[in-house]
């Protein structure tokens, strides 16, 4: 598929009743075409300040736009941008269910974002649409997608979004439990109950086979393989070779927390994502199967593709 021209627009503000910042938005769309499927992109929470925002993951965001797809990035409350705004608010640092809740915000004022951004008004189709998220963005995905968790109260909690179509986990975390034995597992009690078993939604789970987050567990790379493991069918792993929790560096050009910088990974991690996402949004498209055909196949192989 060829590559089409990008616009890019932020930031699209979206006042949200009782969330303690408005909700802001950079939205990457190609700049020709008609019922263009969208990407809810859902960021990180590293250490950088503006990786973890609307300002982040140029490499993915841009490159999803080229393919055909229409991305909004929110910046969610955990971002280091805004940390001097809501330092003191009880549901901090991780804000784990208000950010699932922007993504079903985005959904609900769809054709507002629609009319704001120049030049994408009566452009996209509202029956398609994904969500990907990189590593904290990634236990979004999966609780959008279906996953639930029990925050210590006793209420299970399920966020799973009905309009999300499939989804795309990139280095997302893994199992709770006893796995999360990890020197700052301590920060992330809500992985603890996460329960796989409960996401249905189609899912493509991207884990790097040297992804070892020591910090959070001692499993290695398996851990992030588990939400392809415990979750249920339709699921698709992709395994790919050397990469490490940057996933050869998607999170932004040139960062300096990308400890694998591998721009052809990159560009891999695109083409594979992208052809996966059309798959799922448009029956009998083949661009997943030439994906893996050019991308996963023979001595130069980036990784490997499981399914169940």
């Amino acid at each position: 598929m060829s590559a089409f021209p990008v616009l890019s627009y932020s930031a699209v503000v979206l006042p949200v009743p009782g969330r303690p910042v408005d909700l802001e938005l950079r939205v990457s769309a190609p700049a020709v075409g008609t019922g263009l499927p969208v990407i809810l992109l859902s960021h990180g929470h590293g250490g950088s300040n503006n990786l973890s925002s609307l300002n982040g993951y140029g490499p993915l965001a841009n490159a999803w736009a080229a393919q055909g797809f229409v991305v909004i990035q929110p910046t969610h409350l955990s971002s280091r941008t805004l940390s001097h705004r809501v330092a003191d608010h009880p549901d901090g640092p991780l804000f784990w269910r208000s950010r699932a809740e922007d993504m079903t915000h985005i959904l609900d004022r769809l054709s507002v974002i629609e009319q704001t951004v120049p030049q994408l008004a009566g452009r996209l189709d509202a029956e398609k649409v994904a969500v990907a998220g990189h590593s904290l963005g990634g236990f979004t995905a999966s609780l959008l997608l279906g996953a639930q968790v029990d925050p210590g109260t006793g209420e299970v909690v399920d966020l799973a979004e009905p309009r999300i179509k499939a989804g795309v986990l990139l280095a997302a975390p893994g199992r709770g439990g006893d796995a999360l034995n990890g020197p700052r597992a301590s920060i992330v009690p809500i992985f603890r109950s996460v329960d796989f078993a409960t996401m249905t939604t189609p899912a493509l789970v991207v884990a790097g086979d040297k992804d070892d987050s020591r910090h959070f567990t001692d499993i290695g790379p398996e851990w992030h393989v588990d939400p392809y493991t415990l979750a249920p069918g339709p699921k698709t792993l992709l395994t790919l070779f050397g990469a490490e929790h940057g996933l050869g560096g998607i999170a932004g050009y040139d960062a300096a927390e990308t400890t694998d910088e591998n721009p052809e990974m990159v560009a891999a991690v695109v083409r594979l994502t992208a052809g996966y996402l059309r798959s799922q949004l448009f029956p009998g498209d083949d661009a997943w199967r030439v994906a893996q055909e050019a991308l996963t196949t023979g001595p130069d192989a980036f990784g490997r593709v499981d399914s169940k």
